[in-house]
């Protein structure tokens, strides 16, 4: 049976196609992961769920344990990745509610522990190649299902990573947009490097809440006005994840 990690938060425990729940705690060698992991089985697959900020939101996004949560995943035999994501739109086209799977990130971060390399062993050389960071397997049944689904999304954007918890300046999501970034978030490039090291195909939903700071006719994002519009539409992230784990088309 394959066995699949889901990474994100509100509403992915509550995935109502999973039989014989059980929780499920391990220790790493990083400390300990966000949450302890619900465990259970689908038709066809092992499905793993990880809360990234904890179950109650309480870890910001530099103090996530990323290292953990990727080993531990690792430890658990997942053989395949898929994260959700709340994301800000830094294009005009990209409306709220839209998802996105992105194919590309550029990370904006600076105070996290983002690799497993801490030294390099003799003979080892920890430079992993990084120019398609996202699993195409992954992407393309994701994108697949969208259609099928007939969800308003995108079947590609960057990505930017950044440090957080505040939200970005005016002038920031302007740069970000001349960089040529299409969403910006605050987890993202540290988890797919993470994954990447540690050799399991990862992907991302993104789901648009907002249009970060850039837009002068709009009021720039806050945390209320980002959760009502992520709370209105995680349906169509859960739904397409049920969908998944119901194909016979995966890996």
């Amino acid at each position: 049976m394959v066995k699949v990690g889901l990474i994100g938060g509100t509403g992915l425990e509550k995935l109502n196609i999973l039989q014989h729940v059980e929780e499920v705690t391990i220790e790493t060698p990083y400390g300990n992961p966000s949450s302890s992991f619900y465990h259970g089985i689908s038709d066809r697959f092992d499905v793993y769920i990880l809360s990234r900020h904890g179950r109650d939101h309480s870890i910001p996004p530099t103090q996530v344990n990323y290292r953990a949560n990727i080993h531990a995943l690792k430890e658990l035999g997942c053989q395949y990745l898929i994260a959700t994501t709340a994301c800000g739109s830094l294009r005009e086209e990209i409306h709220r509610g839209d998802l996105v799977i992105p194919d590309q990130f550029i990370d904006f971060t600076k105070l996290r522990k983002n690799t497993f390399f801490d030294h390099f062993n003799p003979g080892q050389m920890g430079h992993t190649p990084m120019a398609d960071p996202f699993n195409k397997n992954l992407r393309d049944l994701l994108i697949t299902t969208c259609q099928e689904l007939k969800l308003s999304f995108h079947p590609r954007g960057t990505i930017v990573t950044i440090e957080g918890p505040r939200f970005s300046t005016r002038a920031e999501s302007k740069m970000f947009r001349i960089l040529g970034a299409d969403i910006v978030n605050m987890s993202i490039a540290t988890e797919t490097s993470l994954a990447n090291e540690a050799g399991i195909p990862y992907a991302v939903i993104a789901l648009s809440t907002d249009y970060d700071s850039w837009k002068n006719d709009e009021e720039p994002v806050t945390w209320d006005s980002l959760l009502l519009v992520f709370q209105e539409n995680v349906k169509h992230v859960t739904n397409l994840l049920m969908h998944i784990l119901k194909t016979d088309q995966f890996l």
